[in-house]
């Protein structure tokens, strides 16, 4: 798949970049998509919940009258799930919501997120780019050159760009991540996925290597 590479002022460039077939063009597994994104809001959970049982409550454990005979509920000391900050039953305690999905799978939510959004029109690949210094107007005046204002973007670099990060920072709907970095949830929430043309063959090769070393 070829596409058209443009420069940061929203122009097209006489170039195209080559978007491998078998990452941006497959047919996408929705099964897989909802598994990996399910997996990475899971993980996201800190799950540190918790409530206080029976015996965690403070207070007196003499029962407060006989068993029987009162007419009312045989239900022990004052801290009975019955009565009022009494214990809690089967409430929730801290737990780890995380669970982890084979590499194969992994990458194929990554394809098939990434086919999605090009089935769509919603990668551009622009040309390599920094800033001398961090500048929010900087990646504004990009965002204007493409009319993507107020919408949510994720550009894609090479490799570590503070000065680009720190720039886009403070934009609301704007991330910056590394090419190798991105999961499915990250693909799909955006709008658009800005990739920088260096950043392409990164992006691809982190998907490559990973499945080859699953498949050895």
């Amino acid at each position: 798949m070829k596409v058209d590479i443009f420069k940061i002022d929203g122009s097209k460039t006489s170039k195209k970049a080559e978007l491998n077939d078998a990452i941006f063009a497959i047919e996408p597994n929705e099964v897989v998509l909802y598994e990996d994104v399910r997996r990475h809001m899971a993980n996201k959970r800190q799950g540190t919940h918790s409530t206080k049982e029976r015996s965690e409550v403070t207070g007196s454990t003499k029962k407060l009258y006989r068993q029987k005979g009162t007419g009312n509920a045989r239900r022990g000391d004052i801290k009975s799930p019955l009565l009022r900050k009494g214990g809690t039953v089967f409430g929730p305690k801290p737990r780890n919501y995380g669970f982890k999905l084979n590499k194969k799978v992994v990458q194929l939510a990554r394809k098939s997120a990434l086919s999605v959004k090009a089935a769509a029109e919603s990668v551009t690949v622009v040309q390599d780019f920094t800033f001398d210094a961090p500048k929010t107007s900087q990646v504004a005046d990009i965002l204007k050159a493409f009319e993507l204002e107020g919408k949510k973007v994720l550009f894609l670099t090479p490799a570590t760009d503070s000065n680009v990060h720190k720039s886009a920072k403070n934009i609301p709907g704007v991330t910056v991540v590394e090419a190798y970095k991105p999961n499915s949830y990250e693909i799909l929430h955006a709008d658009v996925i800005m990739i920088q043309e260096s950043a392409v063959s990164v992006l691809e090769d982190s998907i490559e290597t990973n499945t080859e070393e699953v498949a050895a």
